[in-house]
């Protein structure tokens, strides 16, 4: 392997996030539960306004001047979801499946739904949430809440693998959700951020599940007097 293909892997609790091109570390990965990711759609998003309002996330380069190669990600796991499914039809087959997230802001410059194509056997499900992208990190950057609605759908998936990870949205709503998490991203400013937020997410986590350890702890003097209830 080239120097410029080497892999940066960083563990986080949950996680397991990889610094490296995606299709370097597939053949590596066992199959997860489902596969839950928001791929570049060859449309050129890195170099568009997209939307109106300051945006002063990194755009790094040319990543979204052409559609990647995606059949490979539905045999990496049990349930996929991908959004922009509508991009590759002549990739994918045939779902009447789809996720669709209504932003609620109607009538702006910029789409009011987004689509995923998913394999999850559910017909079409939508969420309204509106978000403006007023925090975005990443140019394509999807809600938390709309990233928990995908693994809710995807049914009780216990491994999520995210191979176009951004700034690692998939992965703090898999760290808040109790579930392992495999992330993979080739941006180094957009790996750095995912692991920044998925550290925050599972120092959270750990702080939530010591608190409630602590109030169901049991001291043996408080065992012998519940005995002799």
């Amino acid at each position: 392997m080239s120097a410029q293909n080497e892999i940066r892997v960083e563990r986080i609790g949950l996680a397991t996030l990889y610094l490296a091109d995606c299709m370097d570390v597939l053949p590596t990965l066992p199959k997860v539960d489902a596969v839950i990711t928001d791929p570049p759609y060859g449309i050129g998003a890195s170099k568009q306004s997209l939307g109106k309002g300051a945006k002063n996330f990194d755009r790094c380069g040319d990543w979204d001047a052409s559609p990647p190669v995606v059949g490979c990600f539905l045999e990496a796991g049990a349930a996929v979801c991908l959004w922009g499914g509508n991009y590759f039809s002549d990739q994918l087959p045939p779902t009447n499946d789809w996720l669709i997230w209504h932003k609620v802001n109607d009538g702006r410059s910029f789409s009011e739904c987004e689509m995923a194509w998913t394999n999850f056997g559910r017909q079409v499900r939508h969420l309204s949430h509106h978000w403006a992208g007023e925090e975005k990190l990443h140019p394509t950057m999807k809600p938390l809440a709309v990233m928990k609605w995908c693994i809710d759908q995807a049914g009780n998936p216990q491994t999520i693998l995210d191979p176009f990870m951004g700034s690692g949205t998939t992965g703090v709503a898999a760290v808040q959700m109790g579930r392992q998490f495999i992330g993979i991203e080739r941006e180094p400013s957009y790996f750095d951020i995912a692991c920044r937020r998925i550290e925050d997410a599972q120092r959270v986590q750990d702080m939530f599940a010591h608190e409630v350890r602590d109030a169901y702890e049991v001291t043996e003097q408080q065992a012998s007097l519940l005995e002799g209830l």
